[in-house]
């Protein structure tokens, strides 16, 4: 009885030597076993707000939202910037949308995230009162990128979105099928090939999806500012909800 006991000891010994702990204090031995990775991420952006001149007049009014994320040259700390392209410079030149319309800044040398940006909209409807059936994004350049990445991600989360002279991952259409996108692109852009969004647009097509594409035969990378310049860009916004 007492050699099985010492053996028992000695095969107890023996596991305790074989096993480590990692940084946590947590138990390792040899093979494969399940961990799990939990971390609490902070996240900062600064973003200008805009609220429609009727907005407070009826506290049970839901406005519908729309993100704009802007290109790569308005990366910074400075959100005049901003102002440089897109419903903010419109804004700042007096005109009015029926929309709440947050365009946040990419910080310098970053790129934009759905990491920092979907964050960023959770808060926001946390704040205001947001229609969650009318949420819409659209980007510039690396903003295009932004907006297509962001509907690849959540496509449910938005009603439609709007990206221009961006590109995404084709191979990825089908994420889309159920998400309106209207496409925007120059002809002659020499910083972002249109075949970026062609090849968008033609894959989601082909997955079932509901996307189609502007293309302006003279314009180079800004085909930005007719497009935001083009009333019809709001109402076909407005056109769609959420779909549930």
């Amino acid at each position: 009885m007492r050699n099985k006991m010492d053996l028992l000891l000695l095969a107890g010994v023996l596991l305790l030597s074989m096993m480590t702990t990692d940084s946590r204090g947590e138990s390792l031995v040899p093979g494969q076993q399940a961990v799990t990775f939990e971390k609490d991420i902070r996240v900062t952006l600064h973003y200008l707000l805009y609220l429609p001149p009727d907005y407070g007049k009826d506290p049970d009014q839901k406005w519908p939202l729309m993100l704009f994320l802007h290109g790569a040259g308005e990366r910074g700390s400075d959100l005049d910037k901003i102002k440089k392209h897109g419903p903010p410079r419109l804004i700042s030149e007096g005109k009015t949308f029926p929309f709440i319309i947050v365009s946040p800044q990419c910080p310098s040398d970053d790129w934009w995230s759905s990491d920092q940006l979907f964050p960023l909209l959770d808060d926001v409807e946390s704040r205001y009162p947001v229609d969650k059936e009318r949420v819409y994004a659209t980007g510039i350049s690396m903003g295009g990128f932004g907006t297509w990445t962001l509907g690849m991600e959540q496509p449910d989360r938005f009603a439609a979105i709007a990206p221009i002279c961006g590109g995404g991952e084709p191979i990825l259409a089908f994420r889309y099928r159920h998400l309106p996108i209207w496409a925007f692109h120059g002809a002659k852009d020499d910083v972002v090939p249109l075949r970026r969004s062609e090849e968008m647009v033609e894959a989601i097509r082909k997955a079932g999806g509901d996307a189609k594409l502007t293309v302006y035969p003279d314009a180079r990378h800004d085909s930005w500012t007719a497009t935001y310049e083009n009333p019809e860009l709001y109402d076909w916004f407005l056109q769609h909800k959420r779909r549930k």
